[in-house]
């Protein structure tokens, strides 16, 4: 990876990624975890405080970006959970076939290459009938919005460590063969409507 990506980058990944509204929908959704949990995509350690010890045995950190596992050191010195890096892309989990309860998403299937085979992998190692917690950004429902997304996103992809603004997440997620039971979309306040758009929700191995 370049000096940008690896030393400049993840400071603005950070800070975009802990606003208000954005923490506040990841303490929503992380709790929710539970048993031995895949969070693909770890970044700065962002989510860890929201883990409920109670209900979580371990975390499998997925990151495969040196300079966002430097980044995370603060958040791993409070974890309240006990973490293990997978230093690792998404495309490429070094874990068991149904070796985990949960796997978790937030603000990465955005950036993945190949976010078909990195589903696929999630699906491999999640037990039968664990569920897929999923937080982030994507195509926006309305035409106009969309148009913009579509435009911007060739330059926004090379600025933003390979993001996309217009991939539909849930159709992505149901394309990989995850039941999606809950889903809610909004957008966040004041946020660019190109960038703001959040699906929250979770899906379900079946099977």
């Amino acid at each position: 990876m370049s000096f940008y990506e690896e030393k400049i980058l993840p400071h603005i990944i950070d800070r975009a990624c802990s606003l208000g509204q954005v923490m506040k929908l990841r303490s929503q959704l992380v709790p929710r975890a539970k048993g031995r949990v895949l969070e693909v995509g770890m970044g700065s350690g962002i989510n860890l405080e929201f883990y409920n010890p109670d209900t979580v045995e371990m975390v499998y950190g997925l990151e495969p970006s040196e300079g966002m596992r430097c980044k995370a050191q603060r958040n791993l010195k409070r974890s309240p959970v006990e973490v293990e890096w997978l230093s690792l892309p998404g495309e490429k989990i070094p874990l068991e076939d149904n070796s985990v309860d949960t796997a978790l998403l937030t603000f990465t299937l955005c950036t993945i290459p190949d976010w078909s085979a990195a589903l696929l992998q999630m699906k491999r190692v999640l037990k039968p009938g664990g569920e897929l917690l999923f937080l982030e950004h994507g195509e926006s429902p309305d035409e106009n919005t969309q148009k913009w997304q579509n435009r911007v996103n060739p330059g926004w992809k090379k600025l933003a460590g390979g993001c996309n603004l217009n991939r539909n997440i849930a159709d992505l997620i149901r394309h990989a063969g995850f039941d999606v039971e809950e889903l809610e979309n909004l957008y966040i306040p004041k946020a660019p409507k190109i960038a703001g758009y959040i699906y929250k929700g979770v899906a379900r191995k079946l099977g």
